[in-house]
């Protein structure tokens, strides 16, 4: 078994549990792609095992803390079939849930979402990748799906050293699905929607967006990044008059519509427009419209922190914009998915954007992940999702 030493003082993050190694934290040892490797500290004391990844700033992943752990196809089934477990206890009402939450369901890399009798896997690093055919068999014993399709098309191979790869790596057929979730259906196509195919983390925002609407007897709402109307359809089933979705994607937008026909809506109570966001903003503020209720949830702005100052400019335009377009008495639902912008600066970011609009308002409520999207206490970076539910003062 090769070792990686850390230089002295690097070892407190993998005390406190955090799963990873960053290069500037090694003294000495390498090993190949995905290799399990003993990391030890600056004395030669065991800390953890973990996958090494040569090419990624993140030099080692942790899959234990336990000095007797095997890392073998045992220690991958049974920690499969303990997220799996969780999720079973959770009686989530809906067939598309997610199994496998990377870091915080101890694989690291690893995402793994259910749609009715279907996975979809993403290998999302180098330790997940050297293990993909051991997970893949696991998988389909655990869950008893007849199909894996694998969706390893995210950034975050690229920084592996990864190429990306999509298809089937168990069973086939068609890749067009349909999501069941608080009584609505939702088309999806796994092999060309976003993430898995669908933003199963807003599964509970799209019900409070659908609540907050039927509750205040909210009219017309202008749907951001609407993509392919998940908002939209909870907006309209809560009773909205009207819904306005915004998306640079005619494909998204094509199957919005065909989720409105599944779900019985009418069309003639939604515009669908493909069109830039930010633009669209400046132009209804220049025309004078106003909306009972907004949604804003952009694409991931922010990867890193790194990213972040330039990222909370972006937030804080587009946040100011959607406020002033806001009724008094009205309800924002505004996200982020971006890891490098934290709870905390999200609401400074929302605040401030409130006082350049010269808009009195409070928050009724934070959103984030859904339940089957947990966040290991020793890992913070995987609270991405955040959402903050503004009411404008009437």
């Amino acid at each position: 078994m090769k070792s990686i030493r850390l230089k002295p003082g690097k070892d407190r993050s993998l005390h406190r549990r955090h799963p990873w190694v960053f290069d500037g934290a090694i003294a000495k040892g390498r090993a190949d792609a995905g290799e399990t490797v003993r990391v030890e500290d600056a004395e030669g004391q065991f800390l953890a095992w973990g996958a090494f990844s040569p090419d990624s700033r993140i030099r080692v992943r942790a899959w234990s803390f336990d000095a007797q752990q095997r890392i073998d196809a045992a220690f991958f089934r049974a920690t499969l079939a303990r997220a799996i477990a969780l999720r079973e206890r959770l009686a989530i009402a809906s067939n598309g849930v997610r199994l496998v939450h990377g870091e915080s369901d101890g694989l690291p890399g690893l995402i793994v979402d259910r749609y009715g009798d279907t996975l979809v896997a993403q290998f999302g690093s180098c330790g997940v990748e050297r293990w993909k055919d051991t997970i893949a068999d696991a998988l389909i014993e655990l869950t008893g799906c007849p199909r894996l399709y694998e969706r390893s098309d995210t950034s975050s191979r690229e920084l592996e050293g990864l190429p990306q790869v999509t298809g089937w790596l168990r069973g086939d057929g068609p890749t067009a699905l349909e999501l069941h979730e608080h009584g609505w259906r939702l088309g999806l196509d796994i092999a060309l929607g976003h993430k898995t195919g669908y933003y199963l983390d807003q599964r509970d925002s799209r019900l409070a967006c659908h609540e907050y609407v039927r509750r205040l007897g909210l009219g017309e709402m202008l749907n951001c990044f609407s993509y392919t109307g998940g908002f939209t359809v909870a907006a309209l089933a809560g009773g909205a008059s009207h819904v306005t979705s915004i998306d640079s994607s005619g494909p998204a937008l094509e199957q919005a519509r065909a989720n409105l026909a599944l779900n019985g809506l009418d069309p003639a109570r939604a515009t669908f427009l493909d069109a830039d966001v930010n633009a669209s903003l400046r132009r209804f503020l220049a025309e004078g419209r106003q909306f009972d209720a907004i949604v804003l949830d952009p694409p991931k702005l922010a990867p890193t922190v790194a990213h972040a100052e330039r990222a909370a400019r972006a937030y804080k335009d587009l946040n100011r914009l959607g406020l002033k377009l806001l009724r008094p008495g009205g309800v924002l639902l505004t996200f982020s998915c971006s890891g490098g912008i934290g709870v905390e600066l999200f609401h400074k970011i929302v605040a401030s954007a409130g006082l350049d609009a010269g808009v009195d308002a409070a928050i009724l409520q934070r959103l984030g992940g859904a339940p089957d999207h947990p966040t290991d206490l020793t890992f913070p970076e995987g609270e991405y999702l955040k959402g903050l539910v503004v009411m404008r003062k009437p």
